[in-house]
Parts: structure tokens; C-alpha cells; sequence
């Protein structure tokens, strides 16, 4: 690449790591720099606009930029720019904060842990399991359940949580004791004829299979999102949940809801566990929580997790957790006012009111030759795309197709998010019916320019 040495392309290309990403490809084709947001759009530094379709990562709920809580943020720094929440220290917006997550809880929890990211939470939670079974004289109870396709951080121990095989290889995970069941996806994994009643019911008894052979006195958790965000946005079954829950119910396993995408209104709901009828031992936060201007998570937990860590605490000296920037009263303030902005302009009733509008959209497109599924909740869609619709088959690996969506998406104004052979849908929470439209429309020129090139 033949590139100016102070650009800001040859820069990043001299000095930046990138997560999540080829890094000979960035090494040689560079990246798409974004420098400024504007509602749902985003514009590179050539000024080309782009509808981010995913929310950058499922996380800036109300755009990409704020007047409004950036002077939150500034008068906050202002008047306390930092404190740490160890040894009996805090300040005002994390208290604020504490108490207004547990006021809008799906169901009744009892304290808050902040944290900084939705890793952090979900390995947080982690940890109080095995906590909780220590306080309980049970330390032998501590193998966890994760599932196929979930996501659930890039810690050591949430990515072995998580069923992603592409981020455990070459980095010697997962560790021992976490367990993978079955991914909930009814297109992908029924078998013939299988009815999605039936499909639910075979997962759940292979949940049970699996406590069963691992020895129900040695399984301490299941984690779960509600919707399988990174997965591919893969709705589960109606009643997948109400069979599993029973399943954890009958073997004394925790359940722990991870809401890092599917919180604060995503689904139609203020949190995904309201859609999908889930009751949580824990809960775990992040993403939109601040509508993604602040580094912020939390986990709620309930009263018997917190019975167990003040016996324990007691029985140690302490709880001997912690991070320096959890509960930052930056992060906190604006974390706050962000479910503020959300119950003052109803983000629910908007969710509600828009959400068919994109889902019927999407499912028209699945009338399109390379469309094999098409499955949502609220603003969160999955889409397939499969060289058979009959047959339900992918393309080769050696068409690159993400690659080539990804790239023909951004000719036609569209930052796409891809999962293998999936589209996963999840824009910004504040999008109009008219943004939809124009969205629809955009997609459906990708389209068909990819079935142009490989039909």
C-alpha cells in the first residue's frame, strides 16, 4: 500500500493489534477508519457514511455520539474524576446506579458487582459460583455449563465458557471444567422433521444427559444469553427455555443469565430474561447499560449468592475481588443517565413499535435465492445465507464469503456483521422506521450484487 507515513492507515498499520481480525489481511489492505458517528451512521475519513447494522458490537443502543451524556461525563470528571470501590469506599453515581439496576431487575436480586466490560462479568460470575459452593461445603460442585455457539467474554475463563472453538485454538483453552451443551438453533441442528416443540425437548434432555454423566454433585452453573448474540443472533426455541430451567431446577444447578447484548431493551423488553421467561440466580450486564460511551458492567446477584459471599468474606477476611475502574463515577454517571434517556423516550415502546417493521423487512428478503433463514426478536435478527435453500447448504470456505459480504455491504453504505455464513442484526435501538426502510433497501443491493458474483 502505497500510503502517506503520517496517515492515519499506515499508522495503525505500524503500530496497532487488532482483535478479532486477520492480521496479515490488515497488514496488507489496512482498516476502515472511522472518525466520526451520527446517530446510526457512522463516516470513515473520506466522509463516506455507513449504517452501522450491528451497533458497532451490539452496544451503542442510542448512536455514536451524545451532547447529552458527554456533558454528564464532563461534569462528572469535574466534580470526581475517579475513585475505586475497594475497602469500604464509594461514591454517589455508583450507589445511584446500584440501586436503579435492582429496581428494574427481571426478577428479585439483591446487590450489584461492578465491573468494567462484559468479560469481566461474566468472569466475575464465574468466580462467585465457585464462591457460592465453597460457602455451601460443596467445593467439588464447580464444572460449569456453557453452550455450543455462545459467547460469553474474552477472559480465560469466559472464552472457556464460551463454545467458539476459533477462540480457543493455539491459546490452550478452554481449562478444565467447563462443558459445552448443545446450540439451540432449530434450523441449523433439528433433525428431520423435528418440530421446534420437539427440537426444545431434545435439547433439554441432552442438557440432563450431560449433568447426568459429569455427576450432578459436580455441575455448579449454566450460563446462557437469551439470545445468542456472537453466535449469529440465533433466537432459541419458545419453550426451549422452560424445559431447560426445569432440567437446572431438578439437579440444583445456578442459572446465570448472561444480558450483555439482550439487556436494556434489545429485545422488545427491558432484558432478554423478561422475553424468554428466565429467573436468574445472577445476572450479568454491560454493553448498552451505558449505551457504549463508557466502559462499564455489572453483575446482579441474589440473595442467596449474598448470603454465601458474607459467610465467606467473613469466614477469609475479605472479598478479595476487585478492579481498579469498577464503579468509576464517570462510567456510573453516564451509565445512569443512559436509563434515564431510555424510560424518558420509551427505547421499549420504541423497540416494540419498530421491531416488526425490521423483522417483516427481513423476512421478505428471505424470499431472496441466497436466503436460507431468517429469525428475530425485537431488534435482533439472524439471517443465513446458503448456496441450497432446500438443502440448507453453505457456500465453499474458498468463496470467502463473509469477506465478500462485509466488502460489498460497505460499497453500498452498510457496516454488516457476519458469523460465518450469517448476517447478524442488532442497529443502534434509536433507528426510525424510515432508517429501516432505507437499511432494507441497502441489503437488498448487497444481495444482489453477492448473488451476482457467485451464482
Amino acid at each position: 500500500m502505497n500510503l502517506p507515513l503520517n496517515s492515519a492507515v499506515a499508522r495503525d498499520i505500524a503500530h496497532h493489534i487488532h482483535p478479532q481480525t486477520n492480521l496479515v489481511r490488515l497488514k496488507e489492505e489496512g482498516p476502515l477508519v472511522i472518525a466520526r458517528g451520527e446517530g446510526i451512521r457512522v463516516f470513515d475519513e473520506a466522509g463516506n457514511a455507513y449504517i452501522e447494522t450491528v451497533a458497532g458490537l451490539w452496544c451503542a443502543s442510542l448512536g455514536f455520539a451524545s451532547e447529552r451524556l458527554a456533558r454528564v461525563a464532563y461534569e462528572q470528571m469535574r466534580k470526581l474524576g475517579f475513585y475505586h470501590t475497594f475497602r469500604q469506599r464509594g461514591s454517589e453515581p455508583s450507589i445511584d446506579l446500584a440501586e436503579k439496576l435492582l429496581a428494574i431487575a427481571p426478577v428479585p436480586m439483591s446487590k450489584v458487582v461492578f465491573q468494567c466490560s462484559g468479560s469481566e462479568a461474566n468472569d466475575t460470575a464465574i468466580k462467585l459460583v465457585w464462591y457460592y459452593n465453597h460457602a455451601l461445603g460443596r467445593p467439588e460442585k464447580k464444572k460449569i455449563i456453557g453452550r455450543k455457539k455462545g459467547y460469553h467474554g474474552s477472559t480465560i475463563a469466559a472464552v472457556s465458557l464460551s463454545g467458539k472453538p476459533d477462540m480457543h485454538q493455539d491459546f490452550n483453552l478452554p481449562l478444565p471444567g467447563f462443558l459445552h451443551a448443545d446450540c439451540p438453533h432449530h434450523y441449523r441442528y433439528g433433525l428431520p422433521g423435528e418440530s421446534e416443540e420437539e427440537f426444545a425437548s431434545r435439547m433439554a434432555q441432552s442438557l440432563e444427559q450431560l449433568i447426568l454423566a459429569e455427576g450432578p454433585e459436580t455441575v455448579a452453573a449454566f450460563f446462557a444469553e437469551p439470545v445468542m448474540g456472537a453466535g449469529g443472533a440465533l433466537v432459541p426455541p419458545r419453550t426451549y427455555f422452560d424445559k431447560v430451567q426445569a432440567v437446572l431446577r431438578k439437579y440444583d444447578v445456578l442459572l446465570v443469565a448472561d444480558e450483555v447484548i439482550c439487556g436494556f431493551g434489545r429485545t422488545g423488553n427491558m432484558w432478554g430474561s423478561t422475553t424468554f421467561g428466565l429467573r436468574p440466580d445472577m445476572i450479568t450486564c454491560a454493553k448498552a447499560l451505558s449505551a457504549a460511551f463508557q466502559p462499564i458492567s455489572a453483575v446482579l446477584v441474589s440473595e442467596p449468592i449474598y448470603q454465601a459471599m458474607l459467610k465467606e468474606s467473613e469466614k477469609l477476611g475479605s472479598f478479595a475481588h476487585g478492579y481498579t475502574h469498577a464503579g468509576h463515577p464517570v462510567a456510573a454517571a453516564v451509565a445512569l443517565e443512559t436509563l434515564r434517556i431510555y424510560e424518558e423516550d420509551d427505547i421499549v415502546g420504541h423497540v416494540r413499535e419498530v421491531g416488526p417493521r425490521f423483522l417483516e423487512g427481513l423476512e421478505r428478503l428471505g424470499q431472496h435465492p441466497l436466503v436460507g433463514e431468517v429469525r428475530g426478536v425485537g431488534l435482533t435478527c439472524g439471517m443465513e445465507i446458503v448456496a441450497d435453500k432446500a438443502g440448507k447448504q453453505s457456500f465453499p470456505a474458498a468463496l470467502k464469503l463473509p469477506q465478500r459480504l462485509e466488502t460489498i455491504g460497505r460499497q453500498h453504505g452498510l457496516i454488516l456483521r457476519t458469523v460465518g455464513d450469517r448476517l447478524a442484526f442488532s442497529p443502534p435501538l434509536i433507528i426510525t422506521a424510515a432508517e429501516i426502510d432505507e437499511l432494507l433497501q441497502r441489503l437488498q443491493a448487497t444481495l444482489d450484487d453477492l448473488a451476482a458474483e457467485i451464482l
